[in-house]
């Protein structure tokens, strides 16, 4: 009886332990998967990191201004005529503000248009053309919602381009 009583003890103090989430750990269920992790840990891990990577990008180290400007048009354009026109939701509220970016891209594309007498420098072009057959890899509607969901990187990099 003792033994049986010390199993029965050993065993849901395991369970506990295991189901108990440690310091900012949550159990995560994937179906039958059950998962301790510290999904905020990671975030802030992310976070840290992702100004340092949208930096040191490959394609972006030593742009030169005229360059920056042209892959930027090149990447309004493809957000405006490519992402924007194939992310639709079943919530309007994300409709609305997804709308609500596309028309400041727009607004944003057309004041490029009239800074600058654009011409494609061949550094913008080949970046663009890498950037198109990534995007192309993917089905159309799953290619804009990843695109949607990478757009803060773009508006990183934006920031640190100026």
């Amino acid at each position: 009886m003792k033994i049986s009583c010390l199993s029965l003890y050993l065993l849901s103090t395991m369970c506990w332990l295991y189901l108990t989430p440690t310091t900012g750990n949550k159990i995560f269920q994937f179906g039958p998967c059950m998962i301790s992790m510290n999904i905020n840990e990671i975030r802030a891990s992310f976070t840290a990191i992702k100004a340092t990577i949208v930096s040191i990008a490959p394609y972006t180290i030593s742009l030169k201004p005229a360059d920056r400007c042209c892959v930027i048009h090149h990447l309004l354009r493809f957000y405006v005529d490519k992402v924007f026109k194939h992310c639709e939701t079943e919530d309007s509220h994300v409709n609305r503000k997804i709308s609500s970016i596309a028309n400041s891209f727009l607004s944003i594309k057309k004041k490029f248009r009239q800074c600058v007498p654009f011409r494609s420098f061949q550094i913008a072009v080949i970046i663009y053309q890498i950037f198109l057959s990534i995007y192309f890899q993917l089905n159309t509607a799953s290619a804009a919602m990843k695109s949607l969901g990478e757009l803060d990187i773009l508006l990183d990099w934006m920031e640190k381009a100026h």
